[in-house]
């Protein structure tokens, strides 16, 4: 299936390729010889700048010379995955986080890089609207808002991961420092551009094929939904829940019937689908040595089988990183349409069996044959697999909490749990407790990158996320362990304006 006119990664002009708040920028010569701050005067010359600022999406699953994918670098520091790889050196970093005893010059420091470069863009957005002349007041708030709600979400993915981060809405100028902020504050400056972004911006509650990827009103909401939850901020709980009843009842989105379905190509931008990070295959041209080009990502070729040669079933070799653990496999009621969609039994068959391996692998994203064909660059890169970051399914359950935790709204938190539950085949009706809710939370999103956020929101990490009976995780996670470590070469360049994070 080709893939739709959508928002990718290949900016259409280079822009201050900022990689944090400590690196000088990127001087660049715009492709008409006008100095940048002359460049950015048209409505198309501002969305050149508002592409940009999407790019960085597609980089966190490889890119200045680490594997980060988005999902998995959370995912494996919860209870349903594996690290896998050679050994314990391979893919070192992932292997200590995993282990809670991640190293400040041995953690993920493509995330921070890439984040802060999405960062920098979104603010360029802001800066050189003010110098537009041919847009209108529609589109000129339009534009504006979807800047917000990425900055927003680079900033989401920064708090979450380290905490106390530096927090800026202006980039910055020689010598390029800037103070971190208090973990409570960034979680402020984020609720500011959401709430903004929503009342102002007139984004659309869901997006027209030709902008699939872009900032939708209901993306918004999700992710202010996603972390007030996180925050256990019950001041906005009910605007959580109203924008959640807003998305359920706008008519716009709804579960699919099949859950399998949602992981194919064909099931990319499915009904159920609020937000996917856009990969494609058709004409990709990412490679080893241009990791930041138009394309696909690794993720399919590093979770799947290694040397699997069985090419009646469809799927593809990998790398055998992040085996799912067999408890996971397990968890599942009988009946639960979930368990084989998400999870691929692969220990009847014939495979290089890798470091922590359990016979198990995630379905969900696992290489596929033909999902990186007629790519042009480096095959393992090129995946066409997108990222599904937000669901019709989590809308409801986010919902059914917040009723559940005590928020007033206008639906049934019943309802709303069961709708995600008997779309998994199961025939029982289950009460609206919050165990239960985080039991369909769990099984519905194994493997999404949301798991390790639910226990640490709710209190269950400490006593969940304990050494295991195979030896692999031989430390317990503790409240000092939230906030991973600031990458030591940002700490060295910050010039002391960074503290660095308990570790």
């Amino acid at each position: 299936m080709m893939k739709k006119n959508i928002i990718h990664i290949g900016c259409l002009l280079a822009l201050l390729l900022t990689a944090s708040c400590s690196e000088n920028f990127l001087n660049v010569e715009s492709p008409d010889k006008v100095g940048i701050d002359e460049y950015y005067n048209t409505q198309s010359r501002i969305y050149e700048a508002l592409v940009a600022a999407y790019d960085p999406l597609e980089w966190f699953d490889y890119s200045f010379g680490q594997y980060n994918p988005i999902l998995t670098m959370s995912d494996i520091m919860a209870d349903d995955v594996w690290v896998g790889g050679a050994d314990r050196t391979d893919n070192k970093y992932w292997h200590l986080m995993a282990n809670y005893e991640a190293l400040p010059t041995q953690v993920m420091t493509t995330t921070w890089t890439t984040c802060y470069s999405g960062i920098n863009r979104a603010n360029n957005v802001m800066y050189y609207m003010k110098d537009v002349q041919d847009i209108s007041d529609q589109t000129k708030a339009l534009y504006l808002a979807e800047a917000k709600v990425l900055r927003a979400y680079y900033y989401t993915l920064l708090w979450k991961f380290w905490g106390n981060v530096p927090y800026y809405t202006a980039n910055l100028e020689f010598p390029y420092l800037q103070k971190q902020s208090a973990a409570d504050d960034v979680y402020k400056g984020i609720i500011a551009d959401l709430d903004d972004a929503i009342t102002n911006g007139g984004l659309p509650m869901k997006a027209e094929t030709s902008d699939y990827g872009r900032v939708t009103m209901a993306m918004a909401k999700m992710l202010y939904t996603e972390v007030v939850m996180y925050q256990n901020d019950q001041t906005r709980y009910n605007t959580a829940l109203t924008y959640m009843e807003e998305i359920i009842t706008s008519g716009k989105y709804n579960l699919v019937s099949d859950y399998s379905s949602i992981w194919t190509e064909d099931g990319e931008w499915n009904n159920e689908s609020i937000w996917e990070i856009n990969y494609k295959h058709n004409g990709a041209i990412r490679s080893w040595s241009n990791p930041q080009a138009a394309g696909g990502t690794v993720l399919p070729r590093l979770i799947s089988p290694k040397d699997w040669t069985d090419g009646t079933d469809g799927r593809d070799n990998g790398w055998g990183f992040e085996p799912v653990r067999k408890e996971a496999y397990d968890m599942f009621e009988a009946g639960d349409t979930r368990k084989d969609a998400s999870i691929f039994d692969a220990s009847k068959s014939k495979y290089t069996k890798r470091y922590e391996d359990t016979g198990y692998f995630l379905n969900k994203y696992m290489a596929r044959t033909g999902y990186n064909a007629n790519q042009k660059a480096d095959a393992d890169l090129n995946y066409g697999n997108n990222l599904r970051i937000y669901r019709y399914s989590e809308t409801l359950l986010n919902a059914a909490e917040l009723i559940t935790r005590g928020a007033v709204g206008k639906g049934d938190a019943k309802t709303y749990l069961n709708q995600v539950h008997k779309r998994a085949g199961l025939t029982d009706t289950v009460d609206p407790t919050l165990e239960n809710i985080m039991n369909e939370r769990h099984w519905e999103f194994v493997g999404e990158g949301k798991r390790y956020w639910d226990l640490i929101r709710t209190g269950n990490a400490t006593k969940t996320l304990v050494p295991d009976s195979y030896g692999y995780r031989t430390n317990t996670w503790t409240a000092s362990k939230k906030y991973l470590p600031i990458p030591q070469s940002e700490i060295d360049a910050a010039q002391g304006t960074l503290v660095q994070n308990n570790y």
